[in-house]
């Protein structure tokens, strides 16, 4: 994927809290890309947007803190997490892959290998949308 200005592309993996802390520098928008249950044929690959969490607030009676282990944070904890930390996002996508299977290992099974492309494609779609909406006006990039 061509890199575009005003775009940040990174592999967090599996160190959640690190994009946590990243996503404190104001970004308007979040786009996850990672293996993802869906009920679905391995390889399928979807766009979604998520329900954001409620962020807490100083005058809450019992504000949630997540429970954060630096080497395994489900997005969910990230957004939270980076909530505790007095931040925001306005907007997440998630281009997910069913997987072929969730055992452990390394490397992708050739199916959901087969389905890279796909995926970066659909990122691709997100970004010209997104770029398209705020150059005509219609919001922020």
């Amino acid at each position: 994927m061509p890199a575009r200005d005003g775009v940040t592309i990174a592999d967090y993996g599996i160190r959640g809290v690190h994009l946590a802390f990243e996503l404190l520098d104001h970004y308007d928008l979040l786009v996850l890309v990672d293996a993802l249950e869906m009920g679905e044929p391995p390889g399928t690959v979807a766009l979604f947007e998520p329900d954001m969490p409620e962020p807490d607030h100083a005058d809450s009676p019992a504000p949630t803190t997540p429970v954060v282990d630096a080497h395994s944070m489900s997005p969910a904890v990230v957004l939270a997490t980076l909530s505790g930390l007095g931040g925001s996002i306005e907007r997440v996508l998630v281009v997910g892959c069913q997987p072929e299977t969730i055992e452990g290992g390394i490397g992708l099974s050739d199916v959901v290998a087969a389905s890279v492309e796909p995926a970066a494609a659909m990122v691709g779609e997100v970004l010209d949308d997104v770029f398209s909406t705020a150059t005509s006006g219609g919001g922020r990039g």
